[in-house]
C-alpha cells in the first residue's frame, strides 16, 4: 500500500490527479494484498478496483504461487519485478513473452533496500525502477514523495535505492536495445 501511496504523491506533484487503495483477500497475517494506483491528467471517478491494469509491479514472488499476477494486464502493458534474476530464470520468462521489449524488467529492490535503509521493504527501490521502466512519472517526483513520506532516519537511505534502481532499470533496459 505504501507503494501505491507513494506514486499517487509522485502524480500529485506532476499536477496530476491519482487515487492509491488497497484490495484485501482473506483478513489473516500473511495473505496477499493488492494495491492499486490511478494515475490521469483528468479528475478520477471511478473508485472500484483496477481490473486491467497498465502496469503491474510484484513485490513478493511467492504470489506466484497464490494467484494470476498477470491476470487483465493489458497487451503493451509494463511488468516490474522485485527479483534478483530476470524472467527466465525465475521460470516464467514464456508467460511474459506476449509483453513489449522493453516493458519488462527485474530489479533486486529488497537486496537495495537491505543495504541502504538495514531492512527488505523494497517500495521506494521499486518505485524508482517503475519510473525509469514506464516513465509514467519522473524519477524526480518519486524522490519528491520519498523526501516527503520518510524521517531523517530512512529518508537518505530510501533515495539511495530509489536512484539506484532506477539505475538499473535503465541499464537493463540500454543493454536490451543494444543486444
Amino acid at each position: 500500500m505504501t507503494a501505491a501511496e507513494l506514486l499517487s504523491v509522485a502524480a500529485f506533484a506532476e499536477g496530476r490527479h491519482a487515487q492509491a487503495f488497497p484490495s484485501f483477500g482473506s483478513e489473516r497475517t500473511g495473505a496477499p494484498v493488492v494495491a492499486f494506483c490511478r494515475i490521469a491528467d483528468v479528475a478520477i471517478r471511478l473508485r472500484e478496483p483496477v481490473l486491467s491494469p497498465d502496469a503491474i509491479i510484484v513485490q513478493d514472488l511467492t504470489l506466484f504461487e497464490a494467484m494470476d499476477v498477470f491476470a487483465g494486464l493489458k497487451d503493451g502493458g509494463y511488468v516490474l519485478l522485485n527479483a534478483p534474476s530476470g524472467p527466465a530464470e525465475l521460470g516464467i520468462g514464456e508467460r511474459l513473452r506476449r509483453y513489449l521489449p522493453g516493458h519488462v524488467a527485474t530489479v533486486p529492490a529488497s537486496e537495495l533496500a537491505e543495504r541502504h535503509i538495514g531492512r527488505p521493504v523494497p517500495n521506494a527501490a521499486l518505485l524508482g525502477a517503475f519510473a525509469a521502466l514506464t516513465g509514467v512519472v519522473s524519477v524526480d517526483s518519486v524522490l519528491a514523495a520519498i523526501r516527503g513520506r520518510f524521517g531523517d532516519g530512512l529518508v537518505e537511505g530510501n533515495l539511495a535505492a530509489a536512484a539506484e534502481a532506477c539505475d538499473l532499470v535503465h541499464a537493463e533496459l540500454g543493454s536490451r536495445s543494444h543486444a
